[in-house]
């Protein structure tokens, strides 16, 4: 059947928990696998229809945001989609935590575990995210290190199916630096079985751990990540073209000696025309305007960058709710807007590592 752009076609999935999400935390892309991106997206499309079937499911729930980086659109997708789940976001700066005082990220995972049903952490090291999934009875996601940036690639892969119907058989050409946004990116392609050209500067490649493995599991779904130095060669016939900025967060130092290697990589109106007739314009934001896009890019009728920042909501939204419910596939919203059946926050649910019954126990 032929796909109709923005109709991604309805799948067969009948994934109901979150299937290679390790200990139902969200670190990175990858271990989520095929079936479970694929089950993530149709839960993504659904929450964008119709969101009501999705108010308060997680009614008196808390989730916790740890936000050592600036934010504008991970933090208010995942508050706005916390709030729509009927959930109580509760934001954490680093001079509000103990952690910068000397606590470990360990205990901190620990005492956080009784207090809140998730949190989501957007800081520098993919360690420090490691560290605290590895010590903590809820479920942790990543909302950006300097490794990687798994949120933004689910929006990334919604808005790419809104645009032309299915992912297997696109072609998407990523110019700039390989960053944490091309670290997703590289996992998205593998498991959703699309080709990816990379266009960089020679030492501003990918990681080549997460490169290699991405292609081994990209023999087994149709997908391909190919590497180049030539921006024109990477965006040459594609259907979409994906830039980031030159100077990630933390790199502001570097800025005037990137500016100058990535010049050659910069999308504007004569790169753009070596892609495909039909090829969009994407950029995770927010945009160095004049320097990895020019304005008549990004505000031009291919660019698809507004749909794809409202897009971080919708997934994030699907997101908090596959991993706090257990429930991938939907399967137990009423669309009524009452909880799921059997839903019950922590202190006191499940997920906490002292049973009520052995508590009650306890007192007798």
């Amino acid at each position: 059947m032929a796909l109709q752009p923005g109709v991604p076609e309805p799948t067969t999935t009948t994934a109901t928990s979150v299937v290679g999400m390790v200990a139902r935390h969200f670190l990175t892309l990858g271990p989520v696998g095929p079936a479970g991106l694929r089950a993530l997206l149709d839960l993504a499309h659904r929450a964008k229809r119709d969101p009501g079937a999705f108010a308060g499911a997680l009614a008196g729930g808390k989730v916790g945001m740890i936000f050592d980086k600036p934010s504008t659109r991970t933090r208010i997708s995942l508050e706005g989609a916390a709030w729509a789940l009927g959930m109580l976001p509760v934001v954490l700066r680093p001079d509000e935590l103990q952690v910068g005082r000397g606590e470990t990220i360990a205990d901190t995972a620990r005492v956080l575990s009784r207090y809140l049903d998730a949190v989501t952490i957007r800081t520098f090291e993919q360690q420090r995210v490691e560290e605290l999934a590895a010590n903590a009875t809820i479920p942790i996601v990543n909302a950006l290190t300097d490794e990687h940036h798994p949120c933004q690639a689910l929006a990334d892969l919604m808005t790419l199916e809104e645009a032309f119907g299915s992912l297997p058989g696109l072609t998407l050409a990523y110019v700039g630096d390989g960053d944490n946004v091309c670290h997703s990116l590289i996992e998205g392609a593998a498991l959703g079985g699309f080709r990816l050209r990379i266009g960089c500067p020679a030492a501003y490649e990918p990681d080549g751990a997460i490169l290699a493995a991405a292609r081994e599991v990209a023999r087994t779904t149709g997908g391909a990540i190919e590497l180049t130095h030539d921006p024109h060669a990477a965006v040459d016939g594609a259907d979409a073209v994906y830039t980031d900025v030159w100077a990630s967060m933390g790199r502001d130092a570097e800025h005037d000696a990137r500016a100058r290697i990535f010049a050659p990589y910069r999308v504007d109106e004569a790169l753009m025309g070596r892609a495909a007739r039909q090829a969009i314009f994407l950029h995770c934001l927010p945009a160095h305007r004049g320097e990895e896009v020019v304005d008549a890019v990004i505000d031009g009728p291919r660019s698809r960058v507004w749909d794809q920042a409202e897009n971080r909501l919708h997934t994030s939204l699907a997101l908090l709710y596959a991993l706090i419910a257990d429930d991938l596939g939907g399967a137990r919203l009423t669309g009524d807007g009452r909880p799921i059946a059997g839903w019950m926050p922590v202190p006191g649910g499940s997920r906490s590592p002292v049973s009520r019954p052995a508590r009650a126990a306890r007192g007798r």
